[in-house]
């Protein structure tokens, strides 16, 4: 349901704008919308490559900055990791596992009701904001991700904890 309206999202944002909708652009979309994981550019390749095998790697990455630029889809970033991508635009926040880089949606409606700081004297204008909380998943945390706690120790740098800094 979610992969039909943001289908229809396109189709209007791409009138709008006057670009046109490609079988490609509907493809990258109907797969970001249909996962909540939020993958990276690759990921969507790889999903997208089952429908569409002669598409390229770079047409992926050119339809994902098109789609964040018509608003249709975010970057989600943070420290230390690739650019995830999400077909969810509305203000949401994250939980970030250190271990395996997973992303999980998390809706706590009174993080949505932040007082945001006074900026001015900075001359920075805030338009948005989410919150990213890092920690571990349940899958890491009892072991059950092959390869995660390996991945943690390259980087974590030495003598640090992979906790708060």
């Amino acid at each position: 349901m979610a992969a039909r309206r943001k289908l229809v999202e396109l189709v209007e944002a791409c009138r709008r704008h006057g670009v046109p909708v490609t079988v490609q652009r509907r493809a990258v979309l109907e797969v970001l919308a249909s996962r909540e994981d939020h993958p990276t550019a690759d990921q969507v390749w790889d999903a997208v490559r089952e429908r569409l095998p002669g598409l390229s790697r770079t047409t992926v990455y050119r339809v994902l900055d098109t789609l964040v630029g018509l608003r249709l889809a975010v970057k989600t970033c943070h420290a230390g990791s690739n650019v995830r991508f999400d077909a969810k635009t509305g203000r949401h926040h994250h939980l970030v596992c250190v271990q395996c880089e997973r992303v999980m949606d998390l809706d706590v409606p009174d993080l949505d009701a932040l007082d945001l700081p006074d900026t001015r004297a900075s001359g920075f204008e805030v338009e948005d904001y989410s919150v990213y909380f890092r920690g571990r998943c349940v899958a890491c945390r009892q072991g059950r991700r092959p390869g995660a706690a390996r991945k943690a120790r390259r980087t974590t740098p030495r003598g640090q904890r992979g906790g708060k800094r």
